[in-house]
């Protein structure tokens, strides 16, 4: 799980740096990935930006990497009100559930990479992640999405801090293993 969060808890995309290093550093996570879950939301957000920014050619390199890098990507949608999708390489599905995911990690491959709120909230509240990754930005902007603004744990997770790194801009990533 990789997740933009401000100090306020806030995770809406407008209220984030995105800059060179920082999209360098999503291309190496991406890398090691070959799957990314993701609700209706950010699959939404993603569809309607980066198969263009791939097509075009015209961003910076780090953003024209990582455009190619999600687009090729293999993507499940866990939304009840999609009815179809049309960005390549995607598959719907109407709801999670545990067992489906669990076979889904037991295949060979990469790391499966989620980054959607919704979705880390059930999946947390389900047990099955097993690294959380908040990149936390230095702003305020008090307003916006909060992480986990709608979720009632069943049972508190505990976390081991297993890396940080700071990045130029002053955005802190805090790497968590799920214990």
């Amino acid at each position: 799980m990789s997740m933009n969060v401000t100090p306020d808890g806030f995770c809406d995309h407008t209220a984030v740096i995105a800059d060179d290093e920082l999209h360098n550093h999503f291309n190496e996570f991406l890398k090691n990935a070959d799957t990314a879950l993701f609700g209706r939301v950010t699959y939404q957000l993603f569809e309607n930006s980066w198969p263009q920014i791939a097509k075009n050619r015209t961003e910076p390199a780090p953003m024209v990497e990582f455009a190619d890098l999600i687009d090729n990507i293999e993507k499940i949608v866990f939304s009840k009100t999609l009815t179809k999708v049309d960005w390549k390489n995607t598959k719907l599905v109407k709801e999670i559930k545990k067992d489906e995911v669990l076979n889904l990690k037991q295949k060979p491959g990469k790391d499966i990479i989620v980054g959607s709120p919704g979705i880390v909230s059930t999946l947390t509240q389900l047990g099955l992640i097993d690294e959380y990754r908040f990149l936390v930005h230095p702003m305020i902007p008090g307003n916006g999405k909060r992480f986990f603004e709608n979720t009632k744990m069943n049972k508190t997770r505990q976390l081991k801090l297993i890396n940080t790194k700071i990045f130029k801009s002053g955005v802190i990533e805090l790497q968590y293993q799920s214990l």
